[in-house]
Formats: structure tokens, sequence, C-alpha cells
């Protein structure tokens, strides 16, 4: 059996975790290299879930280490620390799956929605990994940039029926995502006491992820128009998205052909829950057609298919290997 070792920069958050509790168990990675900023002590310390599941040593981060020992590393890092990671691992022959946002957007996108990027030639060599829309490209890709939570929920909503979306009229996505979205360091918006018995939206119309949105659509970003919700859950996503056809289809139909073929999409014949997808790499999706207006429910889990699940099939079709090795199926329910 084919064995790869694989490393994991960024252990102590959410994701970090996930990636973790995946590849520990994955029938083709070896986990040889655990890392954070600081370092010094074990998996099981840094996260009490993973005890006698894996006690690896978390070392502080170190790219050459890593480029020794590793064939293929993940980065969950915030956006601009990954650039710190990505060039010198990319110049040593590690593949790579960064899971920031430094990688997902033109230059100019960029640097307008979050900070100056310290590494503009290796924007051009990034794949955007959604396998949906770009799953022949993953699988010579050397460098994946993994999408973000809302735009894959969006997305893959979206998808389907962007052909026959009226020209030049407005897609509206109302989104709800819980908490743990936000990673682990605590704000005045994520405390306890504001988001318990609590719901509210925030950035709206001007968030991060609408110009990702429009640009993997190929649409202008003045046509998203994107609100996402804090709600008082841990774990989660659905994005309510409103458009209008220009015709009227048989759009379940549509959705149905669409999606024939995705091993991780499930078309859903009942309005989606974020409970059914929670722990998964699932994206369901529902539609429902009024003349020629057009609603779309789009779940998943935001740490999973938002994130790590998603970061653990695309280096899995970077490695030659079954995009569904290692990825769980069954969701956390009830």
């Amino acid at each position: 059996m084919k064995h790869i070792n694989v490393g994991i920069v960024g252990a102590s958050g959410y994701t970090g975790l996930e990636l973790v509790k995946m590849v520990v168990k994955h029938p083709h990675f070896d986990l040889v290299y655990l890392a954070n900023s600081e370092g010094g002590v074990d998996a099981d310390q840094l996260h009490p879930s993973l005890a006698k599941v894996c006690e690896l040593e978390v070392q502080k981060a170190d790219v050459d280490t890593a480029s020794k020992l590793c064939e293929l590393v993940f980065l969950a890092l915030p956006h601009k620390t990954a650039m710190e990671y990505v060039k010198p691992l990319l110049a040593n022959g590690v593949k790579v799956v960064d899971l920031s946002a430094d990688y997902r957007l033109p230059l100019e996108t960029y640097e307008a929605f979050y900070t100056q990027h310290t590494d503009k030639e290796n924007l051009e060599h990034s794949v955007y990994g959604l396998p949906e829309l770009f799953r022949d490209k993953l699988k010579s890709a050397k460098f994946v940039a993994n999408p973000g939570c809302f735009p894959t929920s969006a997305i893959l909503g979206i998808l389907p029926f962007i052909n026959y979306r009226k020209n030049a009229t407005p897609i509206i996505i109302d989104a709800k995502t819980g908490v743990s979205g936000a990673g682990k360091k605590l704000s005045d918006t994520t405390h306890f006491v504001n988001v318990n018995d609590n719901l509210f939206a925030y950035n709206p119309l001007m968030h991060r992820h609408a110009p990702e949105i429009a640009d993997k659509l190929g649409i202008d970003f003045e046509e998203i128009h994107f609100v996402p919700h804090l709600v008082p859950i841990t774990r989660g996503m659905i994005s309510s998205i409103y458009l209008q056809l220009d015709k009227e289809i048989d759009v379940q139909e549509v959705l149905e052909e669409f999606y024939k073929d995705a091993p991780h999409v499930r078309v859903c014949n009942k309005p989606t829950t974020m409970k059914d997808v929670a722990g998964t790499n699932f994206c369901d999706i529902y539609v429902k057609q009024k003349g020629t207006m057009l609603f779309i429910s789009s779940a998943i889990d935001n740490l999973m298919r938002g994130a790590s699940s998603q970061a653990v099939v695309n280096a899995n079709l970077m490695m030659g290997l079954d995009e569904d090795a290692g990825i769980p199926d069954i969701a956390y329910v009830p």
C-alpha cells in the first residue's frame, strides 16, 4: 500500500485538529510532522480529545524540518502568515495545501480585501481547491489554495444554474454559520454572552468571501449580495440563495444532472439541515422554483467541507489517490 509522509502546520486551531483526526486514520497518509508557532507540547496535551489517538510531538514550525520529513504539508494558518511558509516549501519540492485565503484571489482583489501580498509569483501557480470545478487540474497540482467556507457552500449551490441566470440580475446569499468559523481566538463578537441566545449579521455586503464567490463564478463583484450571520451553534453552515432565471427550467433535473458524478454533493428533496452534514465532507443542496425565481439551500460543515476535509480531498487528488480516501461520510447525528 502506498504511504505518503505528510505534515500539518497550524495544529492548535480547529481546522488543524480536524486535519489531525483525518490524517491519523488515513489509509495512505502518515502524519510525521505536527507544528504550531511555539512547539514544546504533545498533540494530546494540546487537544485532550486526541488522547490514545495521536501523541505526536508538536514542534515549533520550521520550513527546513517540514521539508526534510514531508512530501506534502497542510497549512492551517491565518492569512498573511501562510505566505511565509508557501514559498520556501514549494522551493524545496514539497506539495502544499493552503487553508488560508492567501492564494485564492487575483492580486488586486486580495490586497483590496486582505493585506499586501508578499509572494506574488506563486499566485499564478495555485489551483483553487474546489474539486467540482477543478478536479482535473488538482490531479496535477503541486500547490492548492483551499476554498473558504462560505464560498464553498455558495458556489456549489449556484454553479448548476449560473448559465440559466437572467443576465446582470443580483444573486442574494443569506448565509448562517457556527461560531467555530471565527477560530479559537476570543473576541467581543464571539464571546459566549454575545453569541448565546442571539443571531446577527456581520460584514454585510462587503465580507471578504464575497469577491471569492464572484471570482470563481466568473461574474462581477457588484452582482453578488452576500450577508453572513453568526448563529449560536458550534459548527455548520447554510446558505440561502436567491437568483432569477432567464426562463423556466426543470431545476431538480438540472441539479441532479450537474452533480450526478460528484461523490461529495447530495441532492435533497427537502430543505437542507446543518446537522445532516456535520462531521462530513458532503454538501447538501435543495432547490425550489417559483416562476423564474429560484431558491437554493446549500449546507456544509464549515470546519470540514468548508476547510479540513476538503483539504484532504485535494491532497488525495494531488497524490494520485481516490478522493474519498480517509474522508468521513457519517454525520454527527443526533
